[in-house]
């Protein structure tokens, strides 16, 4: 019966979402209070459950998640984005142009949403595309894929923070994240070799109109920052997540290893990222300092909502006496960790194509699994860093017609509904599928 009331929780959130269109934040929320009423928890209990969830997840990632938001903002209108693709492009040339947008969308997505990275790259795609005469769709999934397979493994970006959080596994940040950037390789080939598999037999309309050329579309931004400070802000808080994580296998206590922790820290390493992304602002002024920041908060609230209700649900669900249920199962089949990680991904390929949010998939995804973990052994950081892979990689698995970036794809490249599920679509499910196999190889040989 308890896991019949979880199911029909989940099925609600599915049904609301992606067939009545409520936000899903209410839709978690709503399915938080059914599953802890439904089976039998004390209503006071039921509440403060929800409470702790909510604040509990707030307090470890919420600043993360925020200061992640401001950096992606920075870098999206002060030009940075530009920069580093502009810096891309030099150091590969024009030979391989679908390479270019792959790694371009790779690099600009591990802080800035991919459907913003889209947009603000979009010209130059069309651009460059003209100048190395391939087609405009090709290009269009070359970005597209690169930009979608940091967005869904990589932190900052708040959908695997949130997966982290939920699975107890912030403090190893640092590995999640150098795990990421390696499974998202193969990922991001991947959609590379359908992009010119595929994306080359399709025509837009963009292929046979004039676009401006790539000097032409850089001078048109005005003038942009320099390599260096663009970089900065992404690179300076992965390299001090990556320093606080070696200092805590060291394991002393020592005032200077104690430092260089309070430095990774994720809350500490992103401030740090937003404090070098001010070195971005094209003036010091209200218009930036309050405006450009203010679009960030605005942008980060309904992620933070959504994680903070997810954290809710998964509390509720951990202290319905699942656990404890789970425990008295024989789960021998399961004790294989890297046969668990099918089950992360199935979920959230399932979630993910029922209602279209990556975000809320890796989001519900983790917060179902989180007390599985422990029955099953599965902790430290690598496993668990290998955990919210199978859930991003179910996440990406696939971008449709419920999916805003799919349209967002769709409508800046100028590709028909029909072409997009063939190039965009079936782009996605192969990115999955490889995520999930690199995934579990991964686990076979390390774990």
């Amino acid at each position: 019966m308890l896991f019949l009331v979880i199911l029909l929780g989940v099925i609600f959130v599915v049904v609301a979402t992606a067939i009545f269109k409520l936000h899903p934040f209410l839709a978690l929320l709503i399915s938080a209070f059914f599953v802890g009423i439904a089976s039998g928890m004390p209503l006071l209990t039921v509440v403060e459950n929800v409470n702790s969830g909510f604040g509990g997840l707030m307090t470890s990632i919420g600043i993360v998640i925020v200061a992640g938001t401001i950096i992606g903002v920075i870098l999206e209108k002060s030009g940075a984005a530009y920069r580093m693709a502009e810096v891309v492009l030099r150091i590969l040339g024009e030979k391989r142009p679908q390479l270019a947008m792959s790694i371009i969308g790779f690099i600009v997505s591990i802080p800035v949403f991919c459907d913003s990275g889209f947009i603000i790259l979009s010209s130059l795609k069309k651009s460059l595309a003209k100048r190395a005469k391939v087609k405009v769709a090709s290009m269009a999934v070359a970005l597209s894929t690169g930009l979608y397979a940091t967005h869904t493994l990589v932190p900052p970006t708040p959908g695997p923070i949130a997966a982290a959080g939920n699975i107890g596994a912030t403090d190893y940040l640092g590995t999640i994240i150098l795990v990421g950037l390696f499974v998202a390789i193969p990922a991001t080939i991947v959609g590379y070799l359908w992009a010119v598999k595929v994306g080359t037999k399709i025509d837009v309309p963009a292929d046979h109109e004039e676009a401006l050329d790539y000097e032409e579309v850089i001078k048109s931004f005005g003038k942009m920052p320099s390599t260096f400070k663009s970089f900065l802000p992404i690179v300076l808080p992965i390299l001090l997540i990556g320093i606080g994580s070696v200092a805590a296998l060291v394991g002393d206590e020592s005032g200077w290893t104690n430092f260089l922790r309070f430095l990774g820290s994720p809350t500490v390493a992103l401030l740090f990222g937003v404090f070098t992304s001010f070195l971005l602002l094209p003036e010091i002024s209200e218009k930036t300092l309050s405006g450009w920041i203010g679009e960030s908060l605005k942008e980060a609230a309904p992620i933070l909502l959504i994680t903070g209700a997810g954290g809710a649900f998964g509390t509720v669900i951990k202290n319905s006496g699942v656990a404890e249920l789970l425990q008295e199962m024989d789960l021998g089949v399961l004790a294989n960790g890297a046969l668990f990680l099918l089950v992360p991904f199935l979920i959230a390929a399932a979630l993910k194509t029922a209602q279209g949010s990556s975000t809320a998939a890796l989001v519900i995804t983790s917060s179902l699994v989180a007390p599985m973990l422990p029955t099953l052994g599965i902790e430290g950081a690598l496993p668990l860093a290998l955990v919210v892979m199978a859930v991003g990689a179910g996440a990406m698995t696939v971008s449709h017609v419920n999916d805003s970036y799919f349209w967002v794809v769709t409508q800046f490249s100028g590709m028909k509904v029909t072409d997009a599920y063939k190039a965009q679509t079936m782009a996605t499910l192969l990115q999955g599928i490889t995520t999930i196999i690199v995934t579990a190889i991964l686990w076979f040989i390390f774990v």
